[in-house]
Order: structure tokens, then sequence, then C-alpha cells
């Protein structure tokens, strides 16, 4: 989460805006289906250049056909078209990510004051800047759902949220929540984007493809996406309907999460920690002084503390890593542990 800290009404800020007084969506003006948008990233090159294998894809339906986010899909990187095709239908491996406030598409950002500064950090750079970090991999940006004065992202879609993102945090349900979300949602952009061997939208072992796998990352205020699952994941591991699913979530990384509420920008709760860590999954967390070393929310860094902590004592093996200890908390760095996780 960005900005200064505003004590009067207990929300993080990013910059205060002083010419925006309006609500703004963020559902692009382009029409749905499959766009290339590396062009808007200054990309270009052969048929394996991030400038071909990145598209974009708008109003993907979740769970429930109403709620919609649009996705970037950057395809893994191949050698040449006849290989890519063969290694497309063998590769099944997927790493979804959720970003923080003020990010968003490149052209969106370079309109707002606010935004243009951190145009090296628009969503489009971001998907690049994975695929690196996951080359082998198909990237998916999942953009949210709406963004409040265009800077604080609100990922409603997958966790009740107020305007500002705050999350209010729910048990799992066998109708709605952030994994049914994240599987329909999975499932439409694959079927959209014309993947093989795409992921059923429901469904037992059966609908589960071959090799699927599935890595789930967070920044910033995208964390709470993956704090909601952790909410979720005892009833969603004893669902015979989504356990199979849940099963192919290899690794989740959380990026120097932070979210505008006075509390749980990390998860706590003792029996949430104690399924994450028998859940199996390679559990990561990078932070920065910037979150967890703020005296105005010294909660944050006894949270990551306490998560860190708890899920040792339940015999989980979480990598942890403080970035940039020895310099000053910017936001800069906030930003630079994207690429250095």
């Amino acid at each position: 989460m960005l900005g200064a800290r505003a004590a009067g009404v207990g929300f993080a800020l990013i910059v205060v805006a002083k010419a925006m007084t309006s609500v703004a969506g963020t559902t692009s003006s382009q029409p749905r289906g499959l766009h290339a948008a590396g062009a808007a990233a200054g990309r270009d090159g052969g048929s394996g250049s991030p400038r071909h294998r990145l598209h974009r894809l708008l109003a993907v339906p979740g769970h429930v056909p109403t709620r919609v986010n649009d996705v970037l899909l950057l395809r893994p990187d191949t050698d040449g078209q006849t290989e890519s095709k063969a290694k497309e239908a063998r590769n099944n491996r997927h790493v979804v990510f959720f970003h923080g406030d003020i990010q968003n598409f490149q052209e969106e950002m370079a309109l707002q004051p606010e935004g243009a500064q951190w145009l090296s950090w628009s969503l489009e750079q971001v998907a690049f800047t994975l695929g690196r970090r996951f080359p082998d991999r198909y990237v998916w940006v999942v953009r949210a759902s709406c963004m409040y004065l265009n800077k604080f992202s609100c990922y409603n879609n997958f966790v009740e949220s107020n305007m500002f993102g705050a999350p209010e945090h729910s048990p799992y349900s066998p109708e709605s929540g952030a994994f049914h979300h994240l599987r329909a949602l999975l499932s439409h952009g694959m079927e959209r984007a014309n993947l093989p061997n795409p992921l059923q939208s429901q469904g037992g072992t059966d609908s589960i493809p071959s090799g699927f796998s599935l890595t789930l990352v967070g920044f910033s205020k995208g964390c709470v996406v993956l704090n909601q699952m952790v909410y979720e994941l005892g009833g969603a591991r004893a669902d015979p309907q989504m356990s199979p699913f849940i099963k192919c979530i290899s690794a989740m990384y959380w990026l120097d999460g932070g979210h505008p509420g006075g509390s749980e920008t990390w998860v706590t709760d003792k029996q949430m920690l104690r399924e994450l860590a028998a859940s199996g999954v390679s559990i990561h967390a990078h932070v920065t002084p910037y979150e967890v070393c703020d005296p105005m929310r010294a909660w944050v860094g006894r949270e990551h503390e306490h998560f860190i902590k708890t899920l040792e004592e339940f015999g989980a093996c979480p990598s942890k890593k403080l970035h940039f200890e020895d310099e000053p908390p910017s936001i800069e760095n906030h930003f630079r542990v994207l690429q250095e996780f």
C-alpha cells in the first residue's frame, strides 16, 4: 500500500488527490476479447518477444458471470512457432499476480499525474518482470475490479472490501469466494485465449487438466486476495469439488503486503495459519522497511513476524527476506521488491 498516512481517518493514502473528486472505474473502453498489449510497453522483436506474447483479456467473468476482471496474459517464451504449439500443449503451469494501489494499464497510468511517475511499474511492465522471473510459465496479471480515485485497488470480486480496498475476510463458502472466482476467471481466460487443455470452472478431479499447477503472487494491496484464500483454505480443502484445485497451488508469495485497515495486514489467526502450514504450499514472504518498519503502523511489522513464527511453529518452512534493510523506507524500494523477490 502506498503513501502518506492519514491519521484523522485511519486510512493510508498514496498521495492526496487535489483534482480527483469522483470514483473512477477501471474497465477499459476497448471491446471485449483478446488484444495484443505489448506495444504500449514499448517492446518489439520476433515471434517470441514480449510484445507478441502479451495479450489483454477484457471483462473476463468469474464464478458469478456479472463479476468480471480485466486480465493480462503473458505466454511463456518459446523459440519458434511450431515448437511453441508443442510446448503449449505440454505446459500447464501458471502464475497469477494481484497488483497494488496506483498500478494500472500503462495508458491509464499515463493520464494521471500521480500514476505517470510510476509507469515503470504498470501492469504491462510487471507482466514482463514476472515473465523473466518465471520464464516457462503463463503469467496472469489480474486487474482489480475497481480503482477508487484511480489509485485505490479494490478486489471486491475476491474479498468484501470498502472503497479504499480494506478487506473484511470471511470463511469458505461452497457458493462464492476467492477460490471460486479465481478458478472460474482462469478457466474463462484460458478458453478466451484459446489455450490447450484449459482448466474447467468447476468439478472434481476430472476437471483439472494434466500437469496443471498454480503459483499465486500478491504485491502490496494485492496480498488481501492471498489472505482471503488463507481464510478459505480449510473449507476449500474439505470440499471434494474444490480440493483438487487447491492441491494444484504449489506456491504463494506475499510481497510487502499492506492495506488501509487497522489490522490483519498479515493473517494472524492461528487456526488459519495451521491450515496453511498443513496444505504443503510453499510459502514466501518478502518485505521492505516501507511496510514493516513504519512507526505509524507498527502493527504491520508485528503481524508479519507473527505470521512467520506461527507458520514455523506448525512445521512450515516459509522463506522470508527483508529487502533494502540498510536503506531509508521509500515507495521506490517498495516497488523494487517486484524485481528482487
